[in-house]
């Protein structure tokens, strides 16, 4: 035989061959514990142990509350609260402009720009609302021909 199948065999059989883990009482030295044991079943039971013990792991962070002590992760409660802030803020921005659009045209009366008769708050409060107009989000027809162009592509 060769060395390469001698070194196979002698590997399988230290993982093969059968021992015996033995737990005795000191004093008396009595058994009180007695297993037959290969190094090929520990080594599969101790991979099964770190296997399952990361997906525990994994489990216990990725869906309990332990995951906001993890940085990067926020918890629902702040992302509802940045929401909140975010429209609260946008729409105390909206009515600062319609204000804003109000003095000026106020300003412009006292100080004899514009006459009295002309002045409307009604359309000063349009005015300060058409500053925002819609976009057209509608794709155009080059758009259109390539999303056409492209959904041809991925069929192929």
């Amino acid at each position: 035989m060769s060395k390469k199948r001698q070194k196979r065999k002698k590997i399988k059989e230290k993982l093969f061959n059968k021992r015996r883990l033995i737990i005795l009482n000191e004093d008396t030295f009595e058994e009180t514990f007695s297993l037959k044991l290969t190094l090929m079943n520990v080594f599969v039971v101790a991979s099964l142990g770190a296997i399952i013990i990361t997906f525990v792991t994994t489990f216990i962070i990725a869906f309990t509350p332990l995951r906001e002590f993890i940085p990067g992760y926020s918890s629902s409660k702040l992302k509802r609260d940045a929401m909140e802030l975010a429209l609260k803020s946008d729409s105390l921005s909206k009515a600062l402009k319609r204000n804003e659009a109000y003095i000026k045209s106020i300003q412009k009366v006292l100080t004899g720009e514009l006459e009295y008769a002309k002045f409307n708050k009604d359309s000063i409060l349009e005015a300060a609302d058409e500053i925002s107009t819609p976009v057209d989000l509608s794709p155009s027809k080059q758009e259109v021909e390539l999303r056409e162009q492209v959904a041809k592509e991925e069929k192929k």
